[in-house]
């Protein structure tokens, strides 16, 4: 590693205007790439004291030999520019978007001589048109197969097309009607091309024009008494309108849009874009990406400059689209630059961002942060999906044998334990100021979630108090009481004792889950929580290590120690410790909602006068809820053990007069 006093170079030497600078390591590639309002500014700010910048900085000014750069004339050729090197060079300590390519497709091969429609994960290419996505590949199929019947495309690869050619026989499709089989001459390629402009002017509209011209004809048909011709357009009108609702109108129809979302943990993110054109949802597209540390205005701002770069070379890829102008192309191709791009927050630099895209576009560019109505929901949706994604490619990664085999070892390592953690369980506390606490005991074994060994605990001692130590305390000695308890009660029955998890035995295998031993407990927080867990291990008379993560800045605590474990970023154990304690958090605050919201339905029924817990517990279980309860007429109440006349007409009474909000309502 080079010492960056040894290539810093001179203050003054460092000139002020703004410009793009590089970063190379010894053989002279390129491994960063940044720009800058005043180059000077910027790069003096990577030359101080190393332990004041963020790790993933220092690790790139230490892999760094030298720094270059330009000056150019405004920030916007400066954003222009680093777009291009980024592009070009692929810096590793750039911020780089990965596709994601899990969603299906319907996609139209425009670009060979004969289009298909075809059902495609794969990346987009040049020249043909996608739509979608669809979020399970049975329902893109189900489009698939309706949109034959109006529109006879072929769906055959290039080898079964080539051969009908040579053989003069069409495939079962050209038999059964569901192509049209330009391959043995039924049509010419015109005609075709004809079926195919239909097929892509209904996919990128509202159907509505189609679906109407289908009508006329079926009452027509009907009016002629030609009534089979009318049933099968009648099918047809079905299908088509299937196929507009699964392309949801959203918005008004002169809204062209992307919506982005982003979702981030501490060290990687999800994102997501929808391209809404002319009112309808006509794309969607996905990346991860690691967050390096960087907030959620710089990943946009990262995020936004990559989406676009190719915008600017979009309109040439659509002139053969019919379209009566570039202006029409910018606004309904999927990938182009809209008008308006809705966002979560706004991007670092916005001003210039702004003025790089409204020079792509060739007009005006605004970024929106809806705030409510179906424009807010519509976020949300993108938001959820930018979650699922991440959720997914972690999940991924867990089941990676490879990944999990390297974790389990880098934490024997960096723990010094005598063995690979095998069974590790994660605890987080969880409440609201104090009230409704409960835990949660997460279990992975071999690295992978173990979800039906999953538990939740409800805190008894100091309720109403906001004090997570004590809470850990209190769960850790429970667990560990039950533990010794039965192990000792399969010692005398004859199970043996206690083994560790590697060495356990088909018959240990029938011991209760509470009996299993963990090799590692992991605790949500930093040292004061794994102190607490260390006491109720220590109580309990265990040998168990026991650790913290603390959310902050990813650090590992370990009992009694002054200093924390640093991780690598992308080390396999620390994402490891991440999945665990994300899912513990997840596991805890389910039921913490789950329990809160129950105690509040019961609140109505703790105010009636005579209506003990005991009768509110009947009640609930007769008819589910506070709503149907005040629904339910006296005599009805009457149904419930131990509900008398007089108290009946009480709860009724009570319910009516203070007209309590219903259940879901």
């Amino acid at each position: 590693m080079a010492d960056p006093a040894e290539y810093r170079p001179k203050t003054s030497d460092i000139p002020v205007e703004p410009g793009v600078y590089r970063f190379l390591d010894g053989e002279g590639r390129i491994i960063y790439v940044g720009k800058a309002k005043s180059l000077r500014k910027r790069l003096v700010s990577y030359f101080r004291d190393p332990q004041k910048l963020h790790p993933r900085t220092r690790k790139m000014v230490f892999s760094a030999s030298g720094v270059t750069w330009v000056t150019v004339r405004s920030e916007l050729e400066a954003l222009t520019l680093e777009y291009a090197w980024i592009k070009e060079y692929t810096p590793r300590y750039n911020i780089m978007y990965r596709d994601d390519k899990s969603y299906p497709y319907l996609a139209v091969t425009e670009s060979e001589e004969y289009p298909r429609l075809v059902v495609t994960r794969s990346a987009h290419r040049r020249g043909n048109r996608y739509y979608g996505p669809y979020t399970q590949v049975h329902a893109v199929r189900e489009s698939l197969d309706l949109l034959r019947r109006i529109f006879p495309v072929r769906t055959c690869t290039k080898g079964v097309f080539e051969t009908a050619r040579k053989t003069n026989r069409p495939c079962l499709n050209g038999f059964i009607d569901k192509c049209c089989a330009p391959c043995v001459g039924r049509v010419s390629e015109e005609e075709y091309r004809g079926i195919i402009r239909s097929l892509v002017r209904y996919l990128e509209s509202d159907g509505e024009e189609l679906i109407g011209e289908k009508t006329r004809q079926m009452h027509l048909a009907a009016g002629n008494l030609e009534f089979e011709t009318a049933a099968k357009i009648r099918d047809q009108i079905t299908a088509l309108e299937t196929i507009a609702r699964r392309n949801t109108l959203v918005l008004a129809r002169d809204t062209d849009a992307d919506i982005f979302a982003l979702s981030t943990d501490e060290l990687e993110a999800g994102v997501q874009v929808f391209y809404v054109r002319a009112g309808r949802v006509r794309g969607q597209r996905g990346w991860i990406t690691e967050t390096g540390g960087y907030d959620a205005p710089t990943l946009l701002n990262s995020l936004l400059i990559q989406a676009y770069g190719e915008s600017a070379r979009s309109s040439a890829a659509f002139e053969k689209s019919g379209a009566k102008s570039v202006d029409d192309v910018r606004h309904t191709a999927v990938g182009a630059i809209p008008r308006e791009i809705w966002l979560p927050l706004l991007p670092a630099d916005e001003e210039a961002l702004l003025g790089w895209l409204t020079a792509l576009r060739g007009a005006a560019v605004h970024f929106r942060v809806p705030q409510r109505g179906i424009k807010a929901q519509l976020m949300q949706t993108v938001e959820e999906n930018a979650v699922r994604i991440l959720r997914q490619h972690k999940l991924a990664r867990i089941g990676d044998l490879p990944q999990r085999d390297a974790a389990l070892k880098e934490l024997r390592a960096g723990l010094d334990l005598p063995v690979s953690p095998l069974r590790i369980e994660c605890y987080d506390i969880s409440h609201t100021q104090g009230t409704y606490r409960v835990a949660s005991m997460v279990v992975f074994e071999d690295g992978m979630p173990k979800k039906k060994e999953y538990r939740h605990f409800e805190v008894h001692g100091g309720d109403g108090e906001a004090d997570d130590t004590a809470a850990m305390n209190e769960i850790l000695t429970r667990r560990l009481s039950r533990l010794k308890r039965e192990n000792t009660n399969l010692c005398a029955q004859g199970h043996g004792r206690e083994q560790p998890a590697e060495a356990r035995t088909d018959r240990a295998a029938e011991k209760p889950h509470f009996a299993y031993r963990p090799d590692l407990i992991v605790v949500d927080g930093g040292l004061p929580q794994v102190n607490a867990a260390a006491k109720a291990i220590a109580a309990a008379g265990a040998q168990i290590c026991v650790i913290g993560l603390a959310k902050r800045l990813e650090e590992v605590w370990i009992p009694g120690e002054e200093y924390p474990i640093i991780f690598s970023r992308s080390s396999p154990a620390l994402r490891l410790l991440q999945h665990l304690r994300d899912e513990s958090h997840r596991f805890a605050i389910t039921f913490h909602r789950r329990k809160r919201a129950k105690a509040m339905t019961r609140s109505a029924l703790d105010e009636i006068p005579g209506l003990g817990e005991h009768k509110q517990k009947l009640l609930l279980k007769k008819f589910g809820s506070v709503k149907r309860i005040r629904n339910a007429a006296p005599e009805d109440l009457l149904r419930v053990p131990g509900i008398g006349p007089k108290l009946a007409q009480t709860v009724s009474e009570y319910l009516h007069s203070h007209n309590y909000p219903a259940d879901g309502e």
